[in-house]
């Protein structure tokens, strides 16, 4: 008798993982293929697609399962999953990661929002909602978001055995990494405990979302001449959020002594200054905020402020924008100075 809950026309239960580069979206898919064929007999495949392999890089995680006399001969990406897990809410801006999910089909979101924001946010019209915040466990376990979400998706795939996986991260990191055993237990238990649900009722005429394949903008027909950079790199519109992994450093003007130290470390520049009077009217620089488009969120500047003035904090939906204070570049000949 199968335990899976449900299959496809194929006989495969699908999963896929909606990350970016940096969250263990590729480690966390490997195990959980690894504990569902070595510990339950299941037959199971696994496989990650990205571009470029650097931090803020949109990620997909493949895992399909199917009853040990079925031959997976389907090694295509998962366009139709059965559940989703979305490791990143800046990939929203960025990819359509509900897409081709069955009507209902469950979506995992790391998250600190509310079931019905969430449900707008992704354009959800049935079928269930799970949220955790994995960010903040894997930040106060010192660990990583994939622990967490892979915690939160045994609870959904209820038919996987979670002692199997904690077996897993053991021998995952035992060998190199013996000091994060525990602490990946930890955060695996906690992701399992903390998961909530709301399930929204699947309407009679519901139908599963169409999966949208991104085609490429030029083929061989329009391909422009070699040398020409149609569209160049912009980092003014460019969203630069899913570079971060959830923290911000949070500026208090009125314990600022301009000292300058958060300039000195921070890697992209991202400190605005401006020109004043000190109390003897002699000229002198003061800080007046932080550029958050160009903020990766590493915290170094926190690390050197003297003073509270920089704190780190949970970055929040729209703080960014809010709080942002624009660079601006002085106009010369030629360009941007």
């Amino acid at each position: 008798m199968s335990i899976l809950p449900k299959k496809n026309e194929l006989g495969f239960f699908e999963i896929r993982l909606e990350s970016i580069g940096g969250l263990g979206a590729n480690l966390a898919g490997k195990m959980l293929a690894e504990a569902g064929v070595l510990g339950l007999g299941l037959n199971g495949s696994n496989f990650s697609s990205y571009g470029s392999e650097k931090k803020g890089s949109p990620v997909k995680s493949f895992v399909r399962f199917c009853d040990a006399d079925v031959d997976i001969r389907d090694h295509s990406p998962i366009e139709q999953p059965h559940v989703i897990g979305v490791f990143h809410e800046a990939l929203y801006k960025m990819v359509d990661v509900v897409s081709g999910l069955d009507a209902d089909g469950v979506v995992l979101v790391n998250t600190q929002s509310d079931f019905d924001v969430i449900k707008e946010d992704l354009n959800l019209e049935s079928g269930t909602l799970a949220a955790v915040d994995a960010l903040k466990i894997a930040n106060e376990e010192k660990t990583k978001v994939n622990t967490a979400m892979l915690g939160a998706l045994y609870r959904i795939l209820d038919f996987l055995d979670a002692d199997q996986m904690r077996d897993v991260i053991r021998k995952t990191f035992e060998k190199k990494y013996p000091h994060f055993v525990e602490p990946n237990i930890r955060t695996f238990n906690r992701g399992y405990e903390e998961v909530q649900f709301k399930t929204y009722d699947v309407p009679a005429n519901a139908k599963s979302k169409e999966f949208t394949r991104v085609q490429p903008r030029l083929g061989y027909e329009t391909q422009e001449i070699g040398g020409i950079i149609s569209a160049q790199a912009n980092s003014i519109q460019k969203d630069l959020s899913g570079s971060r992994i959830g923290f911000l450093p949070e500026y208090k003007a009125d314990s600022c002594i301009h000292c300058a130290a958060c300039d000195t470390v921070c890697p992209d520049y991202c400190f605005v200054w401006e020109q004043g009077e000190d109390k003897r009217g002699r000229p002198q620089m003061f800080l007046k905020g932080v550029d958050y488009q160009y903020c990766k969120g590493c915290l170094k500047c926190v690390d050197a402020c003297p003073t509270d003035a920089l704190a780190d904090m949970a970055e929040v939906k729209g703080y960014a924008e809010a709080n942002r204070v624009s660079q601006k570049f002085p106009l010369v000949a030629g360009g941007v100075k």
